[in-house]
């Protein structure tokens, strides 16, 4: 009899690589979004793609090849069209006998193998590495991206002369030309890494004499490269272009939008221009759709955290609140509520400005402030769509805020944001508004603030042989905290730049409303009462998340001082 084959997921929990409840809970997301198990436990950043294709490469008794260590351009890449290597990435190795050597991401992709088979008409000898490693390879053997980008501003160089008029006619050309043109080259090239790269957002910002370029990732800058000075016009004109701004307007800030579609994924780009002392400063903000469909297990939540929000968003009625500051994370925290809950017997309306992301089996409404279609007036209308839940963008003013708790008084469940430092300041500042207190101790369901902090990478973990004891006393990490456990940081590879942090992961401070909470609320109480009795009915604030993702592994002790406490870092600091 055959001997049956381990799952992926039984192979990474003998490894101890995952946990079954983490397995479990990759399982669900896996069922809830089409996935596979192993595209799951990568997005959820629950294991490695390095992990993952190990565990392929066991499961299928194929041999495993670390790219990363000394592999040589291999002799057989005319065996293959530059073409599909590149769209299908896969590398072929050697040739022997009939057989030819080839490295994949996917044992699984059959169709592939066939048509590889019948192009070269050889038996195939598979091995795995994983798809991001095949990709740099490719980019540093065959010109890829990461290379090419350099190569366009080196051929920008010498094409100055040529491109430094800004004349109407050069703007009509540049919008007509081909691809092949070094400014759209440059252009299609930088937007092609960014989003390689995991970036947020692309910036490109005139200095006095260079154009420099900057990626967000994970929430930090990094400067990518310089473009010349002279071709500040030509670059800014086609990026208006393709983004539909227009070009002849440089005093007042427009906005764009830019589709693009990357392999079998259609990415958007929200365009933003500002007129700056050197320069129109341009930014794009990258909207992919996997990023706000993690799901809730994808946040970061702790296990009563999560049964508390699980159980918060449920509710028939009342309003819960997400707050933190701008890039915080509150609309994925809302989106993946949404996505929870976005069943055919219920009715979902939402309220944006703008809306970024567009979801199957919701009604989403855009602000139009110009024409008078405000949050407000919006919100008055939907009760006139008879919804089960409403999502209102952000609560930015009296009028808002007191139509959204209308809508929670009689019958709806409300989700919203607010710009607040924490949980409790969250009543302080819907009452400073001008709302009611009665109205807002009796409506409220919850209120959680929230941060985003940079995870350790999982490929340069180590555990850190001498933590900052500073920054250690500030977050209250005492030497019984550490027995037994130690403190990690990232030393920093190919795979995250060299930062020694790769993705980001929520860390949340939940406040559900008591008889006490609502008492205080009603009578005006100070923020820093309300905070007390918060803890008291077992609120973890948002150090205290800290701490515990720190003493986990998952982050490091100054990512949480920076992010949770960064007044008091300062005042150390100073």
């Amino acid at each position: 009899m055959a001997r049956r084959r381990k799952r992926l997921g039984e192979i990474l929990v003998g490894w101890n690589v995952v946990t079954p409840e983490a397995l479990k809970d990759a399982l669900t997301y896996a069922a809830e979004h089409g996935k596979r198990i192993g595209e799951a436990l990568t997005q959820l950043e629950l294991v490695s793609e390095e992990d993952v294709t190990k565990a392929l490469a066991a499961q299928f008794d194929l041999e495993y090849v670390d790219l990363d260590k000394n592999v040589q351009v291999p002799a057989a890449l005319d065996r293959i069209p530059e073409k599909i290597i590149k769209d299908e990435k896969v590398l072929p190795m050697k040739v022997e006998g009939n057989r030819l050597k080839i490295i994949i991401s996917d044992p699984l992709n059959l169709e592939l193998l066939d048509k590889l088979r019948f192009l070269v008409n050889m038996e195939l000898d598979c091995a795995l590495a994983p798809r991001s490693k095949i990709q740099r390879f490719i980019d540093t053997f065959l010109g890829g991206i990461g290379t090419s980008v350099d190569e366009a501003i080196s051929e920008i160089d010498r094409d100055v002369e040529l491109h430094a008029k800004e004349s109407e006619a050069f703007k009509k050309a540049l919008a007509a030309a081909d691809a092949d043109a070094p400014v759209i080259k440059l252009i299609n090239l930088l937007i092609g890494e960014a989003v390689r790269m995991r970036a947020s957002d692309i910036h490109v910002e005139p200095m006095t004499n260079r154009v420099r370029v900057r990626y967000r990732i994970d929430g930090s800058c990094i400067e990518r490269d310089n473009i010349p000075k002279s071709m500040q016009g030509p670059v800014l004109a086609r990026l208006k272009i393709i983004s539909g701004i227009d070009i002849a307007e440089k005093r007042l800030p427009q906005d764009g939008r830019i589709k693009m579609k990357f392999g079998t994924q259609q990415i958007d780009f929200r365009v933003s221009s500002l007129p700056a002392y050197h320069g129109e400063s341009m930014v794009l903000r990258i909207l992919r759709p996997d990023s706000v469909k993690i799901g809730i297990v994808g946040l970061g939540f702790e296990e009563d955290d999560y049964a508390r929000f699980q159980r918060i968003i449920r509710q028939p009625n009342g309003i819960f609140l997400v707050t933190g500051p701008t890039g915080s994370g509150k609309t994925t925290t809302l989106y993946a509520a949404l996505q929870e809950l976005n069943r055919p017997d219920r009715k979902i309306i939402t309220a944006e400005d703008p809306v970024e992301y567009n979801f199957t089996g919701m009604n989403q409404c855009q602000v139009k402030e110009d024409i008078g279609l405000t949050f407000a007036r919006i919100l008055r209308a939907m009760l006139r769509q008879a919804p089960n839940i409403i999502l209102v963008g952000e609560i930015r003013d009296r009028e808002v805020g007191e139509v959204a708790v209308q809508a929670a008084l009689t019958g709806h469940l409300v989700f919203s944001t607010l710009h607040t430092n924490d949980a409790p300041s969250a009543i302080a500042r819907l009452i400073d508004m001008g709302i009611k207190p009665f109205l807002v101790a009796s409506s409220i369901q919850a209120i959680m603030a929230q941060r985003l902090l940079r995870t350790i990478c999982k490929e340069c973990k180590a555990i850190d042989p001498a933590p900052d004891r500073l920054v250690l006393r500030l977050l209250g990490i005492t030497d019984a905290d550490l027995a037994g456990q130690h403190v990690y940081h990232g030393l920093g590879c190919n795979r995250c730049n060299h930062t020694g942090y790769r993705g980001r992961q929520g860390i949340f401070e939940m406040l559900e409303m008591s008889n006490e909470i609502r008492e205080l609320a009603f009578n005006r109480a100070p923020t820093n009462e309300l905070r007390k009795a918060a803890v008291a009915s077992g609120m973890r604030t948002l150090l205290e998340d800290g701490k515990l993702k720190i003493l986990r592994g998952i982050t490091t002790p100054k990512e949480v001082a920076t992010t949770a406490q960064s007044e008091g870092i300062l005042a150390e600091e100073q």
